[in-house]
């Protein structure tokens, strides 16, 4: 019985409870501070970027930490793509657009939190592939013990064989 949830997703993940907090802290404050000076489109933004993030960050993690642990591979696909689709590409937003007036304290959070998402995207590819190749082995396992079970023994009268005489 192989242990097939991963400990680096792990500790990232245990990392990364830790540091949302911190990192919305830090995001709130300054757009808050931000806020007069932004114009007018990029403060709905900003304000719908943090809702999403927030309530998206919550589901991804939990579903992170029940996919790895308890090595379910629909949570764990589910954590997989939440961190690829909306928190990735959001957070690459926040860093990269100088139209938000970025502070630097700002930019360094948002660097850190992109490391975190591109390091959780690889390792969690690579876990749901190994969870994914061996519970595909483990099923063909025991379809092919089922059916070794249901197998007449041979020199055994089949009467679906019919008689050769």
């Amino acid at each position: 019985c192989e242990i097939l949830s991963s400990l680096p997703l792990q500790m990232s993940l245990y990392f990364n409870v830790y540091f949302f907090p911190c990192w919305w802290l830090i995001t709130v404050a300054i757009l808050y501070l931000k806020y007069p000076a932004l114009s007018d489109y990029y403060k709905f933004i900003l304000v719908t970027i943090m809702i999403l993030v927030s309530l998206t960050e919550l589901i991804r993690l939990y579903l992170g930490y029940v996919g790895n642990l308890l090595e379910k591979v629909p949570e764990l696909a589910g954590f997989w793509l939440l961190t690829l689709l909306p928190q990735l590409p959001i957070i690459l937003f926040l860093l990269f657009n100088e139209g938000l007036k970025i502070h630097s304290l700002e930019r360094a959070v948002h660097i850190i939190f992109a490391a975190f998402l591109s390091f959780q995207v690889v390792a969690a590819f690579f876990t749901l592939k190994r969870m994914v190749n061996t519970l595909a082995a483990r099923f063909r396992l025991t379809e092919f013990h089922r059916l070794e079970e249901q197998r007449p023994a041979p020199g055994v009268y089949s009467p679906a064989a019919g008689s050769s005489s």
